[in-house]
């Protein structure tokens, strides 16, 4: 019996570090994902089974910015990844179209396993929903300023930062709480050794904690 050939996969993310992250974590399992682009700002351009969207410092699925990833040209099912798992997101992003909805909580071979279920057809939402908003993220992958010896959620904090979002659009557009905000706002500024926002903004732009623009075609010969 001739297996079926992998899935092509786009992994779309405003940082190059984070879709790249994605994509070595995905790499184990070449002979069923085949990771054809990877993009930092841009849409999908090339014909794909699945496009897989890492909400890291991007706007929710409650976005207007967000309908533009699924109104790119030949982007297959789509697929949100996230520790967002608040249920009002997940009853937004399949009512748009999306096909699954996955934590970060799932290891990269439950992400696989996901990610074929939504391409032989099913509507996928994994784990199951919580009320929590503020989940500690399992944040497999890569993102900036981990070599700084920032969390994810911290590294996710400071991009805003650097990007001139203030505390209350953060707590909007990552779904925390206030509180949480400026929690993880002083532990990252302990990690980073400052004390001022402005201080924060000039150490976001050193470590690179702003967007990229780039594609790569990465398809295997």
């Amino acid at each position: 019996m001739v297996a079926a050939p992998p899935l092509r996969v786009a992994l779309v993310n405003d940082f190059e570090v984070v879709v790249r992250g994605l994509q070595a974590m995905l790499a184990p399992f070449s002979d069923r994902i085949n990771v054809v682009e990877i993009g930092a700002q841009v849409e999908v351009k090339r014909p794909v089974d699945l496009t897989l969207y890492d909400t890291f410092s991007e706007p929710q699925v409650d976005g207007e910015e967000f309908n533009s990833v699924l109104e790119s040209d030949n982007p297959g099912a789509v697929v949100v990844y996230t520790w967002n798992v608040d249920p009002a997101l997940v009853e937004i992003a399949l009512s748009k179209g999306c096909r699954g909805y996955i934590g970060k909580t799932v290891s990269g071979a439950e992400l696989v396993t996901a990610l074929e279920r939504v391409a032989s057809g099913e509507v996928v939402v994994e784990p199951a929903t919580s009320n929590q908003l503020d989940p500690q993220p399992h944040a497999p992958g890569d993102w900036p300023g981990r070599a700084e010896g920032l969390s994810a959620r911290e590294a996710e904090i400071v991009s805003l930062i650097t990007q001139g979002l203030t505390n209350n659009d953060i707590a909007l557009r990552t779904y925390l709480s206030i509180n949480s905000v400026k929690t993880y706002i002083r532990t990252a500024y302990r990690k980073m050794g400052v004390t001022r926002r402005s201080q924060a903004v000039r150490w976001g732009l050193e470590a690179g904690m702003t967007p990229d623009t780039m594609r790569r075609e990465v398809e295997r010969e």
